[in-house]
């Protein structure tokens, strides 16, 4: 009976001292909050995933007859006229819709989600997101040629947004609600929800915490589910199955690679210097998208191929439909055709457009070094298929999210090896030259830096206002530059980078802060040791955040 007394005492001091502190911790987490919260962001984001892909149809079919992604075969039935005029009116209509109903006046897309997360405490205006959502619809339901990536994320992280604002979550938290929102996107809208996890992981939030993991996989897994259901289990493209011929063609897949790094290289450049030539241009807002759409019209009449997604040409090309010298031709112009597009404030992204490239670039590889080595060479589509993740992985900045992106819509798992070896060598080659995606060259345009790791979006983002000590009652708010402390003072909304850099250049420990709207009054005083302080505990909390 003692035994007994002694074991059951030791049982429960074992879960009082071992067990129950975890729980306790797991509870004030309120990370089944979370999970709940994703279970709803997830539902709602695949189903507005698969409305906007919905919406797509809806502004093609009234022009292409058609409201399926079989674009270019059934613009080959029409005359030349209507593939001039579709993108040129859908251009007046965005045009329109950008002045009225886009707060920034210009498409939104991964690059909003990735600074929300960074420095807008992960706010995004379901507003904005709808609003958004539209004008991509109407954009490549009328031709216009880029992807449908983009304009999915940002609408999935808007509405998770939304879910998340009624309740109140710690920010670490509130991230994790974005990056649900955004992987049910992508899985919904590609029928990829292991590259859903991971793209909202190495994309949106930079890091794979643990605590992060399940909710965002609970979410990607329900977009998955959500699109089978209405849509059938079958991945983006259909193709053969193929298979490496040769060991001694992995020569051949690290050349592809190079071949890949220079096409993304290039592609972006394009897409920098096309964005830079419209800007120089004096041109109402409402009538960009009409000159970039007439462009787009001029090109889809001898190459109808370029006008959407491009997903059915993309297949073509996996499927070995398309000559060398077609392949060659469409790289040029789809690469021509999307810069114009985003250039011109149309909605859309890069990642199909990127997914094109690539397999039209590995395609023409493919048939190139059939040429040369018949007996050692694959089949010209395991080489489309390579390019494609090649491209899209150095333009996004995610090698691992994209090959198993790669992996997913094809549903061939037998190229892991040649896919691995082009992307890391695209990756690297691209990062060499260019050192960024093309997401973090658009918020560079926006002069927020975020590649170098948390610390540099800490020292441009944390403000003087949030760590300053306002005036006492008793100290008077006359600024007297006369006084020792009054040789330095700091606008309220000076950086912390900038209140430091003040501290070391005059050697004080305090400096006064001024509302520039009042340059003679002080609001308050900068210490050292609070703007210290305050990094510091931006840095753990970042760390805890990456490492949780």
């Amino acid at each position: 009976m003692l035994d007994g007394k002694i074991s059951r005492k030791r049982v429960l001091d074992f879960f009082t001292e071992n067990i129950r502190p975890n729980l306790d911790s797991f509870a004030q987490s309120r990370e089944l909050v979370v999970w709940a919260i994703a279970v709803v962001a997830g539902t709602c984001s695949a189903y507005l995933a698969l409305l906007f892909r919905l919406m797509i149809g809806w502004f093609q079919l009234p022009w292409l007859g058609t409201a399926s992604e079989q674009v270019f075969e059934a613009a080959n039935r029409l005359p030349w006229y209507i593939l001039l005029a579709a993108p040129t009116l859908g251009g007046l209509i965005a045009g329109g819709l950008l002045v009225t109903i886009l707060p920034g006046k210009r498409a939104c897309g991964v690059a909003d989600v990735i600074e929300a997360q960074a420095v807008k405490n992960s706010k995004i205006s379901l507003r904005e997101g709808l609003a958004n959502g539209l004008l991509a619809a109407l954009s490549l339901g009328s031709g216009a040629s880029a992807g449908r990536e983009g304009p999915v994320v940002h609408l999935g992280a808007a509405l998770a947004s939304f879910v998340e604002r009624h309740f109140s979550l710690p920010k670490s938290a509130r991230r994790i609600i974005l990056g649900c929102g955004v992987a049910a996107a992508v899985s919904a809208s590609f029928n990829v929800p292991l590259a859903g996890v991971l793209f909202a992981h190495e994309v949106i939030l930079g890091h794979y915490a643990l605590r992060a993991f399940v909710p965002i996989a609970i979410s990607s897994s329900l977009g998955a589910v959500i699109v089978r259901t209405h849509l059938g289990n079958f991945p983006a493209f259909v193709i053969p199955e193929y298979q490496i011929a040769s060991n001694w063609e992995f020569p051949a897949f690290a050349l592809l690679g190079l071949l890949c790094a220079f096409v993304a290289i290039s592609f972006q450049f394009l897409l920098m210097g096309i964005d830079r030539l419209a800007r120089s241009y004096d041109l109402p807002l409402i009538l960009r998208p009409v000159v970039g759409g007439f462009l787009v019209g001029c090109i889809a009449i001898f190459y109808p191929q370029i006008l959407g997604v491009g997903y059915d040409a993309t297949d073509a090309a996996l499927k070995q439909q398309f000559s060398l010298s077609l392949l060659l031709e469409l790289l040029l112009l789809k690469a021509l055709a999307t810069a114009i597009t985003l250039a011109s404030r149309f909605g859309g992204g890069v990642f199909s457009p990127s997914l094109y490239l690539g397999a039209m670039a590995g395609g023409a590889f493919g048939l190139v070094a059939a040429m040369f080595f018949p007996l050692w060479a694959s089949a010209t589509g395991l080489y489309a298929i390579t390019g494609m993740g090649a491209v899209a992985a150095s333009i996004l900045g995610a090698p691992i999210s994209t090959v198993l992106i790669a992996f997913e819509l094809t549903g061939d798992y037998n190229v892991t090896i040649a896919l691995l070896l082009a992307v890391s060598i695209s990756t690297s080659i691209h990062r060499a030259f260019l050192g960024q995606s093309f997401f973090h060259w658009q918020l560079n345009t926006r002069g927020l830096f975020l590649k170098d790791g948390p610390h540099r979006y800490i020292l441009h983002t944390l403000l003087v206002s949030q760590f300053m000590t306002p005036l006492g009652e008793d100290e008077s708010d006359n600024f007297n530059e006369g006084d020792e402390e009054g040789r330095a003072w700091l606008p309220l909304t000076a950086t912390i980078e900038q209140a430091l850099r003040a501290f070391d250049r005059t050697g004080l420990d305090r400096i006064a802060v001024i509302d520039m709207k009042n340059p003679d009054k002080i609001v308050g005083w900068a210490l050292k040791v609070d703007a210290l302080n305050q990094y510091n505990k931006a840095l753990v909390d970042a760390h805890l955040e990456h490492n949780g």
